[in-house]
């Protein structure tokens, strides 16, 4: 990655995290520091509320994903189902743009967009925001790995768009024959 880029690309990275903390902790709230040491604080002083939280979790694979599949006109479902996927799609084009190797990119896309979404789903635990479900998980996750394979995709083509403006036809057909 050239220098300048690489600053603008990870700027533009935490503002995507900035942008997903928002909406997964503070459900498109603003986002109050303050707020969460509080939470932070409260849970501390009283574990019961983990607990709590930790009875509402859904520790089973597909529970989630299958309910909402059922459900699946309503607005909420389509939301909660598709939503995860959405929105970890960027993390998969940022990994892809900020990793230049396919193999460390699909594996770095799977592994930061797991990593990523457990950090947050467990941030919903702790600071007693939310409820902590697996298929959340399998979703993010999905949704990062789909987002590299896009950016794989458009890189692909805008490769073979810059080969096509690069020179004439007889130029790509000597570049061509040259490959092994």
């Amino acid at each position: 990655m050239k220098q300048p880029h690489k600053w603008i690309i990870l700027g533009l990275y935490v503002v995507y995290l900035y942008v997903l903390v928002k909406v997964i902790l503070f459900k498109f709230g603003s986002v109050d520091i303050s707020f969460l040491w509080q939470q932070l604080q409260r849970t501390m002083d009283n574990p019961e509320y983990m607990q709590a939280r930790l009875q509402f979790a859904n520790f089973t694979p597909f529970e989630s994903i299958n309910q909402n599949m059922k459900r699946l006109p309503s607005p909420h479902d389509v939301m909660n189902l598709f939503g995860n996927i959405a929105i970890f799609m960027p993390n998969g084009i940022w990994i892809g743009l900020m990793i230049r190797s396919k193999f460390l990119g699909f594996f770095g896309s799977f592994l930061i967009s797991l990593g990523l979404s457990l950090g947050l789903e467990c941030s919903q635990i702790v600071f007693s925001m939310g409820s902590f479900d697996v298929d959340d998980l399998i979703l993010n996750t999905a949704g990062g790995v789909l987002g590299y394979g896009l950016y794989v995709i458009f890189r692909s083509i805008y490769a073979g768009l810059s080969v096509f403006s690069a020179g004439t036809p007889d130029d790509l057909h000597t570049v061509n024959k040259s490959k092994p």
